[in-house]
């Protein structure tokens, strides 16, 4: 993982770390930001996220090594209680 983009995947994996969002919400926010979605990839083949199906919707999430690097990192991690 490049150095220049690690601050960047950091907050991505931050902000998934919150809950699991939507595919299309992903997409729609990140890529506002960030048009070419670089860092897709890379926590792709990093194995720090997993997308899966939630009652038909496509949900992108952490995996066990995304909460950790994010830990590892000084991040936080934790989901919030309700």
């Amino acid at each position: 993982m490049s150095s220049t983009l690690a601050p960047l995947i950091l907050d991505f994996l931050e902000w998934l770390a919150v809950k699991p969002r939507p595919y299309a919400e992903v997409m729609e926010t990140w890529r506002t930001s960030c048009p070419r979605f670089p860092i897709w990839e890379d926590v792709l083949d990093a194995g720090y996220i997993v997308r899966r199906r939630d009652d038909g919707v496509l949900l992108v999430d952490l995996t066990v090594s995304g909460r950790r690097f994010l830990e590892d990192s000084g991040r936080s991690a934790q989901r919030p209680t309700s």
